[in-house]
């Protein structure tokens, strides 16, 4: 006896809930052929918002964490990414038209990406930290700290970029204690929904990771001007005016990390953390008063 199928509503992903877009809008989600495979929210500058809002409230729970537990709830999570890596691997193949084992093989290349992050981060302070050498009866030592709420332009387009682009981009923030909003690809947003799904299940706490779908030109700009943001993650964003959302990004004195900067590939793993850390530098006196 053959049934109808149940067509999923892709929500977005807020504060630890699964919303629809307050406007009350979506988008069709097409397959590599045209097809109609699913409906997704159109986040509007109310989602925008909110989205910012959840990610402040988070930023001092996941930033007061010691790096070996962020590393442990990182690596929590590659381990239920790996649980849903057929799942992954079948919105790769009906979205983006990949072949099956080249979409196990992306799939799999991002999993291991995400481990990677995870391992730095219980390492990435004695890394970007040191000691100064000064001269006087005092010392001082330099240390990263996370720059607050990132806002990420996930990568659009490239084979498999909405699954390997969107880890790289929301991980590496993550790393070092920053929160994050990301504006997932336009066209293919299953994996950053679905990315989503795994984290609300995971030890992250709710907040930690938004994800808006919908149009990043129309998000973008209201993310860039948003005074609560305090950086701007671009890389993906080649495709829109991004020397705007610079300028406008300038205005509250936002971090960038602009589509230049990656000029189409992965930034190499430092460049990417260091891109969202503060280097705070404390002074203190030897010997006795």
């Amino acid at each position: 006896m053959s049934r109808l199928a149940v067509p999923k509503t892709y929500k977005l992903a807020i504060g630890g809930a699964f919303p629809r877009s307050e406007s009350g809008r979506t988008y069709e989600i097409r397959d590599a052929s045209g097809a109609f495979l699913a409906n997704a929210a159109k986040a509007s500058r109310k989602d925008a918002r909110d989205a910012v809002v959840a990610a402040r409230g988070a930023v001092k729970g996941w930033s007061g964490a010691t790096a070996y537990n962020r590393g442990q709830v990182l690596y929590r999570i590659a381990e239920l990414l790996e649980g849903r890596r057929a799942q992954f691997a079948d919105e790769l193949v009906a979205v983006e038209g990949l072949a099956e084992r080249r979409a196990a093989a992306v799939v799999d290349a991002a999993i291991d990406r995400w481990v990677w992050f995870a391992g730095w981060a219980d390492k990435v302070a004695q890394v970007l930290g040191n000691g100064n050498p000064v001269a006087g009866p005092y010392f001082n030592l330099s240390v990263p700290e996370p720059t607050g709420v990132v806002a990420v332009v996930a990568p659009q387009t490239g084979e498999g970029h909405s699954l390997t682009g969107l880890i790289g981009a929301v991980a590496a923030p993550l790393v070092t204690g920053n929160t994050v909003v990301v504006v997932a690809s336009e066209a293919a947003p299953l994996s950053a929904i679905t990315l989503a799904e795994v984290l609300a299940t995971s030890d992250v706490p709710p907040g930690v990771v938004n994800v808006l779908t919908g149009a990043p030109a129309e998000i973008a700009p209201w993310l860039a001007t948003h005074a609560d943001v305090n950086a701007l993650d671009l890389v993906g964003a080649g495709a829109l005016d991004w020397v705007g959302l610079q300028v406008d990004a300038a205005e509250t004195l936002k971090r960038v990390l602009a589509p230049e900067d990656g000029d189409g590939a992965p930034l190499p793993t430092l460049e990417r953390i260091s891109a969202f850390v503060e280097t705070k530098t404390v002074w203190h006196t030897k010997g006795l008063l």
